[in-house]
């Protein structure tokens, strides 16, 4: 081979050699398409989107069947006790109960013959349980007792799903809570799906001492 031979070899594979160089280079551009850009998607923000995608919201678990508009309404309320309708709300003094021993626990009292569906008895009872820890914890409540939710709270917050066959039997429990001084509220459904207007749906009790409580519903079956 001829030097003006190897002179021409050499500088194809120089020319060569910086044509790759310069290809590697440039930087490497995403295959967005002008769809995905006119609708917001651009390179660098797939992976939050698509994780923000995956996490769904909260409505994506409620149905009508589950959450009222009346349910709704108070949810969105201000915390505090005065928002609670009075036919509702009975405040009880429990701290005559601070001193007895053993487990303290909630109880959740279901009503047997409405027939509601799990998620509804789920949402009753949060209803319930929320309200009688609300009662014993607001400072403006004659129901507060910070001693036995102390107790309750260190102890695991024990609670309990019960069944009463009717309201017949939901309202003398409820006698019987007031009697013994034991936290107490009544849920009434606002009716919209499943249970007429104004049904007790769900009894809380407590959080009181568990002898006590098995004073008031040691006889009922668990839900």
């Amino acid at each position: 081979m001829s030097t003006s031979q190897l002179i021409t070899v050499a500088a194809v594979s120089l020319f060569t050699g910086c044509c790759l160089g310069a290809l590697l280079a440039i930087p490497t551009t995403s295959s967005t398409s002008p769809t995905n850009t006119l609708f917001g998607l651009h390179p660098g923000n797939n992976s939050s989107r698509s994780s923000k995608s995956q996490t769904p919201s909260s409505t994506d678990y409620m149905s009508d069947d589950e959450l009222s508009e009346e349910e709704v309404r108070k949810a969105k309320k201000a915390t505090n006790l005065e928002d609670l309708d009075e036919e509702d709300l009975v405040e009880i003094n429990s701290t005559s109960l601070n001193e007895i021993p053993g487990e303290v626990r909630m109880t959740l009292v279901v009503r047997s013959d409405l027939g509601m569906q799990k998620g509804k008895v789920a949402a009753q009872c949060a209803h319930a349980a929320v309200t009688c820890y609300k009662l014993m914890s607001d400072a403006k409540s004659e129901a507060r007792n910070t001693v036995l939710l102390r107790r309750w709270y260190g102890g695991g917050q024990a609670k309990i799903a019960l069944k009463c066959k009717d309201k017949d039997e939901m309202d003398i429990l409820f006698a019987k809570a007031l009697s013994l001084n034991v936290n107490a509220y009544i849920v009434h459904d606002a009716g919209r799906t499943q249970v007429p207007s104004g049904s007790a749906t769900v009894l809380g009790l407590g959080p009181a001492p568990r002898s006590v409580m098995d004073q008031i519903t040691g006889e009922l079956s668990l839900l």
